[in-house]
């Protein structure tokens, strides 16, 4: 017995050893893929010695005595500390993820891989300028070189037991097809939503449900839109109908990509110089879609630029050259069409406006690892490829979208690291291959723009926001030369704002079309604030950034206070404390506000509610279940019906509006008041703590905590300036006077570093979520690791 004992603790011995030993192996190859930050390292394809400089923060400075060996470092660093997220950028772009993580990713390849960005990418390289080719090509070889001065793989590969796969030129037009991805509708999902509306009610109902705008309209050009009556009983009466309002079925509120950007003219500021700041809010990950830099090259074409690039390019994505400074947000224009594709006399045959033309078929294979191979079919049209997953009352579905075509996608962004001056940039701006942004611009001599940036479309005289047909659809016609781009130069009072929501009217608005503008309350909130003070220093962008006022819900708090009244209260403590809670609100979406969360819950709820009542007769309509979503400007119509509560609005589930919405009411109370602590301590914080994941957390719950950004609970909402979710916000933060850059800021969230076990991983987030004004230009050099020519 004693002998078994020994044996056994003798063997315990060996295996703790074994697994120390295991755990050592582990971390020292965990550690290999961390980046050398100093030395010296011989490479190839740069002529002159360059240098990557890191701050304090991990903050890079890339010095080089010419562009094509800046391009090179500038992969270098990328492939450094980011080629993971790179990695994922271009396989989700092309529908080639479920060949680095498995099955799990195969639905998502089948939808993106009916564009066939890979081909694409390939097609576009080859039409690629010399000067340009050069850039992407030493690119790609800098990214490659840091991935082969690594002792280990990067960290992820090391999980997923796979390798990585080398860096090309034509990725770096997939990064940007992966942009694309997440700005425009990629599959006409709204034309096709829409039209499932339009055909089942009368024109008038349809334009009330989806107007082209609203009061909280806050334009560049132009003025608040006007909003429908609403339809009368003799033109949409629902009072014979009962909806099905299971939470399944109620709409979720979009949480919009909520980028902001504005700029003040030199005439507000003390030394002259317009201020550009921009917030562009994407979701969330670790690490952050963009990596601060600074681009330093010496000699006779000297460049000094600072911003945000995107990894995977070359690029400096938004910033300033030390002349100009530039930012973006989402435009929101109409970018993609649904194409009803009309049958031909035999299968493999549709009509065009010049006939019967055949199909063009591509057998599309995409690994899944571990498993065979699945392969889809890919039917193209003159106006684009033939969605595989719908079933349209009027037929099959074409996407007809400007990121198919060559012209919509290539590098000329790099020439705003030479711009001198406002109307160059605009210019420049108007000839960019990129998902069309409203491009917000100003330089040191004072002067601001806004035009929009990326190819625009000439596509006729069509509604873009419903299905065409394909057998008198000519298609994309086109694109809109840059000198007949809408443009806004040095307005009178020297202040200009985008926010997602609609720029402009009449002939601009045509040439833009519609693709879903934002409600405007955002912009009318930026608006008023630049317009409640005569100067402006860049520091002062940082209030205007991170204000979260509940501007927008104050109308639904004066409801709720109207709707609880003394009746409604009596004998109903429940109400009665909810009343008391919104008497005495916190009027911000700030962490410890109850009220805020209150009121938003009731309204979000309402929203799905009333939405689905009107939906009701949609759906009986149709033999099966269809997607169905409101309008960004539904607010509109919504807020019209709980003022004027028309009865014959109402279905059968309510005798009457106040029934609605008290019982929403209960429901929210009933809801909030299950959780610990009651209605007072239902904090808004407690709903929007941040969610900012790793890709591999999911996988890896052990090491989440290592993973991840912190649990903070984050201010901001919706229809706000600081446009803040779980996992989503700004995904950078800048205010910037071309030429006084020292006197900026810049936030990002997360680090410069991809790796857990940098000491950068995290640096700077903190800064991002508390709001502390970071400095614009990285701190002095820490680290110095030198490129010398091979």
């Amino acid at each position: 017995m004693r002998r078994a004992t020994r044996w056994l603790l003798r063997l315990a011995g060996v295996l703790a050893g074994l697994g120390i030993i295991s755990l050592f192996v582990v971390w020292q190859m965990l550690r290999g893929s961390l980046p050398d930050l100093d030395g010296e390292l011989a490479v190839p394809v740069i002529s002159q010695p360059a240098s990557i400089e890191r701050d304090a923060a991990g903050i890079p400075t890339i010095r080089a005595s010419n562009r094509r060996d800046l391009a090179f470092a500038t992969g270098y660093v990328h492939g450094q500390d980011r080629f993971f997220q790179m990695d994922l950028s271009r396989r989700s772009a092309a529908g080639e993820l479920a060949g680095l993580v498995g099955r799990v990713a195969l639905a998502r390849d089948k939808r993106h891989r009916l564009h066939r960005f890979r081909a694409r990418a390939k097609q576009v390289l080859a039409t690629v300028d010399d000067e340009h080719r050069a850039l992407l090509d030493a690119y790609a070889e800098g990214v490659n070189s840091a991935l082969g001065a690594m002792s280990a793989r990067p960290f992820e590969y090391l999980v997923l037991r796979s390798k990585p796969e080398p860096w090309q030129a034509e990725d770096c037009l997939l990064v940007l097809y992966a942009m694309f991805l997440d700005l425009n509708d990629s599959r006409a999902d709204r034309d096709v939503e829409m039209s499932l509306v339009a055909r089942a009610v009368p024109p008038d109902v349809f334009a009330w449900l989806y107007p082209s705008g609203s009061r909280w309209d806050a334009p560049l050009v132009g003025s608040a839109s006007s909003e429908p009556p609403i339809p009368g009983p003799e033109q949409f009466d629902l009072r014979e109908y009962k909806a099905r309002l299971t939470a399944a079925r109620l709409p979720v509120p979009e949480m919009l990509p909520g980028s902001n950007n504005w700029a003040v003219a030199g005439q507000l500021t003390a030394d002259g110089r317009a201020i550009v700041a921009n917030d562009m809010h994407l979701g969330l990950r670790a690490p952050g879609i963009f990596y601060r830099a600074r681009f330093l090259q010496d000699g006779q074409a000297a460049i000094d630029v600072n911003g945000v690039t995107l990894p995977g390019t070359p690029v400096m994505v938004a910033g300033s050259n030390g002349t100009v400074a530039w930012g973006f947000t989402n435009s929101n224009g109409d970018w993609s069409d649904a194409v009803i594709v009309r049958p031909g006399r035999t299968s493999n045959v549709y009509l065009s406006p010049d006939g019967e033309r055949y199909f063009e078929t591509y057998r599309e294979s995409i690994k899944v690892r571990g498993e065979r191979s699945e392969e889809i079919i890919v039917r193209e049209t003159i106006w684009g490829p033939v969605r595989d997953d719908l079933v349209h009352p009027d037929g099959e579905i074409a996407v007809s979208w400007i990121a198919h075509a060559p012209q919509a996608v290539n590098v000329a962004q790099l020439r705003l690291e030479t711009a001198g001056s406002v109307d160059e940039a605009l210019s420049i701006a108007n000839r960019m291959g990129i998902p069309p942004q409203n491009f917000m611009t100003g330089d040191a001599a004072g002067n601001i723009g806004w035009t929009i940036a990326g190819q625009v479309p000439i596509r006729g005289n069509v509604d873009g926001r419903l299905p065409v047909d394909g057998s008198t659809y000519q298609g994309i016609d086109g694109w809109l030369p840059a000198e007949q781009y809408p443009r806004v130069v040095n307005p009178t009072d020297g202040r200009l704002w985008t926010a997602n929501s609609r720029v402009a009217d009449g002939d601009a608005l045509a040439k833009l079309g519609d693709g879903g503008y934002a409600l405007g309350a955002r912009s009318q909130q930026i608006r008023d604030g630049l317009r409640s003070v005569d100067r402006f220093t860049a520091p002062d962008m940082l209030g205007i950034q991170l204000d979260d006022r509940a501007l927008f819900l104050e109308h639904w708090r004066e409801l709720l206070l109207t709707l609880l009244d003394d009746n409604a209260i009596s004998g109903k403590p429940q109400r009665a404390q909810y009343r008391l809670l919104l008497e005495n609100w916190v009027p911000h979406a700030s962490v410890e506000s109850v009220g805020y969360r209150l009121v938003r819950t009731f309204r979000d709820d309402v929203h799905g509610k009333v939405f689905e009542m009107l939906m009701t007769p949609v759906r009986a309509r149709y033999p099966h279940e269809v997607a169905l979503r409101p309008s960004r400007q539904f607010e509109a119509p919504l807020w019209a019906l709980v003022s004027e509560r028309p009865a014959h609005m109402l279905t059968a589930n309510f005798a009457s509006w106040d029934e609605l919405l008290l019982t929403t009411l209960d429901q929210v109370i009933e809801k909030l008041e299950a959780l610990p602590g009651g209605l007072a301590q239902r904090t808004w914080g407690e709903r929007n703590t941040a969610a900012i994941r790793h890709p591999l957390s999911g996988a890896l719950p052990w090491v989440s905590r290592w993973l991840d950004m912190p649990r903070d609970p984050l201010p901001g909402g919706r229809d706000m300036p600081r446009v803040q979710g779980p996992a989503f916000g700004a995904s950078e933060r800048f205010a910037v006077a071309p030429g006084a850059e020292a006197d900026g800021y810049l936030h990002l969230p997360g680090g410069p570093s991809g790796h857990p076990l940098s000491p950068y991983y995290r640096r700077g987030h903190a800064d991002w979520v508390v709001g502390t004004a970071s400095p614009f230009l990285p701190g002095a050099a820490q680290h110095q690791l030198r490129l010398l020519p091979q």
